[in-house]
Parts: structure tokens; C-alpha cells; sequence
């Protein structure tokens, strides 16, 4: 009869097969991630999204998800799985997605979850972490804003809401990150850990606040405003004002100060790529991507007439995404060729 750990490199195929369903370009980037860590990577990724589908899932009301999201950050509290729990939350939860690739997702989980006990105890401690600081993220989304619709919109309270936020739902990924690579690459053992994890956090916050800015008119249909209500009193503004697609210009000096506040953290992260020795090619260029795109939708961002138009999207297109990822490939992951094109994006920011 076979084992669970027979089982696990038909797991494995099984659940890189889901990870190009649910994001072919993160399984793209995938590939560039030292082979030591992609597996925790990749199913730490497929983690954060099974439980930002439950907290999502608009079928259900708010306090059922809150009760499921729980549940699953449950399954990380120790180094035990529930799966009477798991089962639970795939049984109410997949009738209601309309995604193929969520629905995959969720009919999935108890594979996941079989793999994440295959990891070593220190990997599973590092998921158990980061998965504990994410879903920690996710039910402030559903206890500060109280419904899902414009009419309900809500904005955060203050400036250190938004810093808070960013850290659960962003920056504790580039704690995990740091830790992860730290505990399995010789190269990086001359890294000052808890100074690197530091400096990981800015990365992350820099990249949730462009996909913030970048998605803040769809976010603002669903009563979500993440722009906290003292910024917008200094430039006359409340939040339900941000529905009006002609009050950007009012808007623009608040945002100005948000992209100058993601522009700071993601000049930091990308200290932190070039602190990554340059024999490492595929994890420098698993860093540089993220920032270069950022920086690229950045532009979109603060250059844009459509912002709060919540009919368009703003989204750097595929051939910038596979220039950059030409460019920085080719390159080999070369400090001065990335860093000419970082300041370059950055100077096009007004």
C-alpha cells in the first residue's frame, strides 16, 4: 500500500500543474527560484491564496468567512492538520466558486496541506508563521470594512492602519522570504538575518501598496478605501468622494505621497537585491522582477487619467513584463544594468 510519502512527487506534479492555473506568472518567476526553496515557495503561495479565496468568497456572509478563515488558520496553529476542518471548508466553499482555478484550488487542499507535513520541522515552522501573519491580514479586511459594496464604503483610520496592513498581508512575506533562503543557501551565511528580514519587510510593503494604488477603484466598489481618512481630509476629500472618476485631480497630491511612500520601500528592497551575491543569478532575478515591475506599474499609476474609473484596469503590459525579464536575464542579473533601469522608472514617477 502506498505512503504518504510515496505519494508526494505525484502531489508535487499535481499542485505545480494548479500553480500555472492560478498565476502563470508567478509559475513562470517560479522557475528562477533556487530549486532548495521552490517547493516551500510555491506551496506557501497556493497557501495565501486558498485563504484569500475564502475570504473572499462573496457567497457567503462575512461572519462565515471570518469563521472559516479562522479555520484555516487553525490547520497552522501547531504542527497538526484537522482534516475534518479542511474538509469542512472545502465542502461549503467549493459549490460557490465560479474560478475554475479557485475551485481547483480549494478541491486540492487536503494535497497541499500533505505536502506541507512532508517539509522539515524548521520549514513548516517558517509556514506555520508567515501563514498565521497573512490570514491575521485577511480578517482585518473583513472586521474593519463591513460590507462589499460601494454604498457601504469604509476607509482606514489612520496612516499606521495602512502601514499595519501592509506588514500582515505583505511584509511578513519578506520576513519568510529571508528566513527561507537564509536557511538554505551557503551563499547568503555572512547575512545578518534579523537586519535582512528588516529590510525584506520594507519589499513587501512597497508591493502591496502599488497593488493597492493599482487597484483602487475596483477596491472602492467593493466598500474598501485604503487610503486612510486623514490624507484625504488634508486634500479636501472624504472617502466616497473617490467614486467621482473627475475628482482626481483633488486626489493627485495624496497620491503623490503614496507613491513616494511605496517608491521609499521599494528602494529598499532593492538594497536588499544587490546585497544578494551575484553568483546567485536566479535569486536576484527573482527579486529584481517584482521591483522592477512595481516600479513599472507605478508609472501607470501616477500617470494616469483613468485611476478611479473602476471600468479600466490598469496593468503594465506583456511585452514590458517580458523586456524586463529579457533584459535582466540576459544581463545575467548584472547590479548596474538592473539598477539603470530601477532609476530609470523611477525618474519617469510624477
Amino acid at each position: 500500500m502506498a505512503t504518504i510519502t510515496d505519494t508526494i512527487p505525484l502531489k508535487r506534479a499535481l499542485l505545480r500543474d494548479l500553480l500555472k492555473r492560478v498565476s502563470r506568472l508567478f509559475f513562470t518567476t517560479l522557475a528562477f527560484v533556487p530549486r532548495s526553496v521552490r517547493d516551500q515557495v510555491s506551496l506557501s503561495y497556493l497557501f495565501a491564496r486558498a485563504a484569500d479565496t475564502i475570504a473572499d468568497t462573496d457567497l457567503i456572509d462575512r461572519p462565515q468567512r471570518l469563521q472559516f478563515l479562522r479555520q484555516f488558520k487553525g490547520q497552522f496553529a501547531n504542527d497538526q492538520v484537522r482534516w475534518e476542518d479542511v474538509r469542512a471548508i472545502q465542502t461549503v466553499l467549493i459549490p460557490c466558486q465560479t474560478n475554475l482555478a479557485e475551485r481547483s484550488l480549494l478541491e486540492r487542499l487536503e494535497d497541499c496541506f500533505h505536502l506541507y507535513l512532508n517539509f522539515s520541522p524548521d520549514d513548516r515552522t517558517r509556514v506555520r508563521r508567515l501563514m498565521t501573519t497573512l490570514t491575521n491580514g485577511m480578517e482585518m479586511d473583513l472586521r474593519v470594512f463591513p460590507a462589499d459594496s460601494a454604498p457601504h464604503l469604509t476607509a482606514l483610520k489612520t496612516t499606521a492602519d495602512l502601514d499595519q496592513y501592509t506588514y500582515l498581508v505583505a511584509g511578513c512575506v519578506g520576513e519568510f522570504w529571508t528566513d527561507l533562503v537564509c536557511g538554505h543557501l551557503s551563499s547568503l551565511s555572512q547575512w545578518d538575518v534579523p537586519d535582512m528580514a528588516r529590510i525584506g519587510v520594507r519589499f513587501g510593503k512597497g508591493l502591496q501598496l502599488t497593488n493597492i494604488l493599482k487597484d483602487l477603484s475596483r477596491d472602492l466598489q467593493r466598500g474598501r478605501c485604503y487610503v486612510p481618512e486623514p490624507m484625504l481630509r488634508e486634500v479636501g476629500l472624504a472617502p466616497t468622494d473617490l467614486l467621482k472618476k473627475d475628482i482626481l485631480p483633488a486626489f493627485r497630491p495624496a497620491l503623490k505621497r503614496l507613491v513616494a511612500v511605496a517608491m521609499d520601500h521599494l528602494d529598499q528592497g532593492w538594497l536588499y537585491t544587490m546585497a544578494i551575491p551575484r553568483r546567485e543569478v536566479r535569486l536576484r532575478l527573482a527579486c529584481m522582477w517584482p521591483i522592477l515591475f512595481a516600479g513599472a506599474t507605478l508609472q501607470l499609476v501616477s500617470t494616469s487619467s483613468d485611476l478611479l474609473d473602476p471600468t479600466v484596469t490598469l496593468k503594465i503590459s506583456k511585452g514590458q513584463v517580458y523586456r524586463i525579464m529579457a533584459l535582466t536575464t540576459l544581463t545575467g542579473g548584472c547590479g548596474l544594468v538592473g539598477t539603470a533601469y530601477w532609476w530609470r522608472l523611477r525618474k519617469g514617477l510624477r
